[in-house]
């Protein structure tokens, strides 16, 4: 059986600085879309477009673009892709040593260990707070590395100060167990990437795992707080959002091409997600973008 190994990425900054700071437009654009961690923070704001976003266990179509917080050694996808049609997408990312405890002891500072925890989960922003937040990271690109660092605490206190967030895993998920732990997840989590528009049945993604049906169901209940099967329905229902948006393609194609073998079964649980059907989802985009 062929397998996408997890992908643990090694990341660098420039010589003289604490910040990486990386501009991606549809010229030059993030080729990292597999599923990886790593033990930076990471803030990523896409200026413009449409696409799927995978943040731990939390799987969700954004469009008008997005900013997210991901916390440290909490895995996730690229944001980005030829279809995205975004603008730009600017990433940032740091060491969690950068902050130490004692400056979280600094009075003005006190907010950071709430917003950092916050961040495990995974934050993303909307509305005014999404526009406002991404125009300061934006701006960051014609800094130099000090003025960064000074921008750089401007946008956390922003990010704390807004009131227009979602956190993506509620129920705490992260990664913040051992390296043998973080491995079996992102295993599963990138053939789940690689094979839901496939029924994936539980013997085949336990056999993946290396465990019995029984052990994999409980282990991924533990660290996920869902069952495999939501799991795998969350990941099709983003993947049917993006081809509603992208694609002029029947509401049958759609259900079929994302996975689903079930066209009754299919509006219910895209209704049950989105709050309306597939052809109404569809409708208000056609709306949205006159």
């Amino acid at each position: 059986m062929s397998l996408v190994k997890p992908e643990f990425e090694k990341i660098e900054p420039p010589f003289g600085s604490s910040i990486v700071y990386k501009r991606f437009s549809k010229h030059v654009e993030n080729v990292k879309p597999f599923w990886h961690y790593h033990p930076e923070l990471e803030i990523v704001y896409v200026n413009g477009g449409s696409g799927r976003r995978q943040i731990g266990s939390h799987v969700s179509y954004y469009r008008n673009g997005d900013l997210i917080f991901i916390g440290s050694n909490l895995p996730h996808c690229g944001l980005t892709e030829k279809l995205t049609n975004n603008k730009r997408e600017t990433v940032l990312q740091m060491s969690p040593d950068l902050l130490h405890q004692a400056f979280f002891d600094i009075a003005e500072m006190s907010f950071m260990s709430g917003l950092l925890e916050r961040a495990k989960r995974g934050l993303v922003f909307h509305g005014e707070s999404k526009r406002n937040i991404g125009k300061m990271i934006e701006e960051m690109n014609d800094m130099n590395y000090f003025e960064r660092i000074v921008a750089m605490l401007n946008v956390f206190k922003a990010m704390d100060e807004a009131k227009d967030y979602t956190i993506l895993n509620v129920q705490e998920f992260t990664l913040e167990t051992s390296t043998k732990e973080s491995e079996k997840i992102n295993l599963i989590f990138n053939y789940v990437k690689e094979h839901y528009t496939k029924s994936i049945s539980l013997e085949e993604i336990a056999d993946v795992a290396s465990m019995t049906v029984p052990a994999f169901c409980r282990y991924f209940k533990k660290m996920t707080r869902k069952t495999f099967t939501e799991f795998v329905n969350e990941y099709r229902i983003a993947h049917a959002a993006k081809l509603l948006h992208e694609k002029q393609i029947s509401i049958s194609e759609v259900c079929y091409d994302s996975g689903f073998n079930n066209l009754s079964h299919f509006n219910k649980l895209f209704k049950a997600f989105f709050g309306k059907t597939p052809s109404v989802y569809r409708e208000e985009l056609k709306f949205l973008m006159t």
